[in-house]
């Protein structure tokens, strides 16, 4: 098959599926989140990733912050995330996430970040001043931290690992023959050893990649993914459909059907995942906290 997929080349499927429509809630909290996350001047991931689920998710109070400013170093052809001059690290940071997760009462933060491949560490002293910031303020809430491949670092692996958050969480995005189209700057082996490199670091910590689906991938690549994933020891994949967040993002190939994700799942869970997470809606962190919960050896935890 080829890797041809053209920005701005006319999407075979025209419509929107109706399982791919969501309804805005109503009487919910959105206001109120985002008021909190501007006065602390948070970014989330789900607004700057322009995620279908976010009104859903402030709705119910929640959010999935997104640290070390909002311009990425790189220009990945799926993501709506801005590319540019990266920002100043702040850091304070760190410690206005803690008072938001303690404001909004998360037992499960989650806390990614833009790809920062201007600093010597990717940003990863970053990822673990946030989860000992909120360890501290929290210490019974549990951390989820989903980061970029801080380009291979060992190092800056290790520093990010070593902090101990509950579950440590790196999209591998596509199957590895669509990489060239989809993740130019990044590469499909490098993913697989940084979760390889965390479990080997911390075998009780909770690994967990999530991937999209409708770039033109077969099913059987989705499966050959998942199948390096376990090789590595990943606990937890996610999948979910790839939807155009903006003109300029590479065009959806296919829509896949909800009662493909739901064979996914199954045969996801035939590999040994402790949990699979497979639907047209579903996106890494989205319902992290319910998915988290449900891990068979969350008693393990560190």
């Amino acid at each position: 098959m080829s890797l041809k997929n053209p920005l701005g080349q006319a999407n075979m499927t025209k419509r929107l599926p109706n399982w791919l429509k969501v309804k805005i809630p109503q009487g919910s909290h959105i206001k109120d989140v985002r008021l909190l996350l501007d006065s602390l001047k948070l970014n989330t991931v789900c607004d700057s990733a322009r995620c279908p689920n976010r009104a859903e998710c402030f709705g119910a109070g929640t959010a999935t912050f997104m640290i070390l400013g909002t311009s990425c170093t790189r220009n990945c052809s799926f993501c709506a995330v801005s590319h540019g001059k990266p920002e100043p690290v702040d850091s304070d940071e760190p410690n206005r996430i803690a008072e938001a997760v303690a404001k909004l009462k998360l037992h499960h933060a989650v806390i990614t970040s833009v790809t920062r491949d201007d600093l010597p560490d990717g940003g990863a002293s970053h990822f673990a001043a946030t989860v000992r910031a909120i360890k501290k303020r929290l210490p019974h809430s549990t951390v989820e931290i989903l980061t970029p491949d801080f380009k291979g670092d060992e190092t800056s692996i290790k520093i990010a690992a070593d902090s101990l958050p509950h579950l440590f969480n790196h999209n591998i995005e596509t199957v590895q023959r669509l990489y060239p189209l989809v993740r130019p700057q990044a590469d499909y082996k490098r993913s697989l050893m940084l979760l390889h490199l965390v479990k080997k670091l911390h075998p009780q910590m909770i690994t967990k990649s999530g991937l999209m689906v409708g770039l033109g991938e077969t099913y059987e690549e989705v499966l050959e993914t998942f199948r390096d994933l376990r090789k590595v020891g990943c606990d937890v994949v996610t999948v979910g459909q790839y939807l155009k967040p903006a003109e300029n993002r590479i065009e959806v190939v296919r829509y896949w059907h909800p009662d493909e994700f739901n064979r996914l799942k199954k045969d996801g869970e035939k590999l040994g995942f402790l949990a699979v997470y497979s639907g047209p809606l579903v996106r890494s962190s989205y319902s992290a906290a319910s998915l988290f919960s449900r891990i068979k050896n969350i008693d393990t935890l560190p």
